[in-house]
């Protein structure tokens, strides 16, 4: 990607800066938004600066063929940008205006069935009664058991310090977006997976996850994650550490979760963001009506009364007319 002009560029790592330091931006936040606004730059020919209302309409049309989440998230980077530029008297107005405002929908994030869950989990058990046990193994174990067991974000788990989980205590605080702190639990399972795995990892080495010089990858985590899904005779189509975590609240919420404790969990700084995260199945909303709502005795016992309706009758079955009637 080519640097944006000198005035532009000076600009944008300004803004980035105070992003940084008076918002809080995380780092791949921030990357985003530099990568969004110097290609803003270069297609404006260095003018993003002191761009007007019809130039970022012309920009807003060039995204036409994109997702509406990355519209969204590139409109969200220019429009920052240019209440920073306003506020530091940089400019005299704010164009953001012009720029295109995609529809807040979303679609629900993939998730697992308890099944799919209990396959990976299979084949990891399979693989640790082999003698002796690969230290991959142990480290692969640790790796799901910390993203279906405490939701972590996959940057937040491969950047883990080697200490970071004791055996005796129960949570882990975490430090993830917007560099907001938050408290995770942690299984008995998960510590006990962490444990086994250190004992191969160097008191030496800064990192849980060592690799090379620094840490696991994300992109390599993915990878694992994909050949455990193919392993475990799930699609690796619908598996990933980010698919994961879902599972983890998605599953906690079925099973009476509060969505205020999975918020915390989870380092959502809004609940409108766990309430589009998290999901209910639909046949548990259908069972919940049947079995709380206070019609649900009713509706059962017409039904069983048309069913024995049914039975009895010896003209054959009901035709509309006759449920038109009931």
């Amino acid at each position: 990607m080519a640097d944006a002009p000198w005035q532009d560029g000076a600009l944008i790592e300004r803004f980035l800066e105070m992003l940084g330091a008076e918002a809080g931006a995380a780092r791949n936040t921030l990357a985003a938004y530099r990568s969004d606004l110097r290609l803003a730059s270069a297609t404006l020919n260095g003018r993003l600066s002191d761009a007007d209302p019809d130039a970022l309409r012309r920009l807003g049309d060039g995204w036409a063929e994109l997702s509406r989440a990355t519209v969204a998230r590139k409109s969200a980077a220019l429009r920052r940008f240019f209440a920073f530029l306003a506020d530091e008297g940089h400019r005299a107005d704010d164009p953001a205006a012009a720029l295109p405002r995609p529809g807040a929908g979303r679609t629900l994030p993939k998730t697992l069935s308890h099944a799919d869950i209990d396959r990976l989990f299979a084949t990891l058990a399979e693989r640790l009664t082999r003698t002796p046990v690969a230290p991959l193994d142990l480290r692969l174990v640790a790796l799901v058991e910390l993203l279906y067991g405490s939701g972590l974000r996959a940057s937040e788990l491969v950047s883990l310090p080697r200490q970071a989980i004791h055996p005796d205590r129960p949570f882990l605080i975490l430090k993830g977006k917007g560099g907001r702190e938050r408290l995770v639990p942690l299984s008995d399972r998960a510590r006990a997976a962490v444990a086994a795995w250190r004992e191969h990892v160097g008191a030496d080495r800064a990192w849980l996850f060592p690799s090379g010089k620094s840490h696991l990858s994300r992109i390599r985590l993915y990878q694992l994650i994909k050949a455990l899904a193919a392993a475990a005779g799930v699609p690796p189509d619908r598996v990933s550490p980010h698919v994961l975590r879902h599972a983890f609240a998605t599953h906690l919420l079925e099973g009476g979760a509060d969505l205020r404790a999975l918020q915390t969990m989870l380092g959502h700084a809004d609940i409108a963001t766990t309430e589009i995260y998290t999901h209910v199945d639909a046949s548990r909303l259908v069972e919940l009506v049947n079995t709380r709502h206070p019609l649900g005795e009713v509706l059962s016992s017409r039904e069983e009364a048309l069913a024995e309706a049914l039975a009895s009758r010896e003209d054959g079955p009901l035709v509309d007319a006759d449920l038109s009637r009931s």
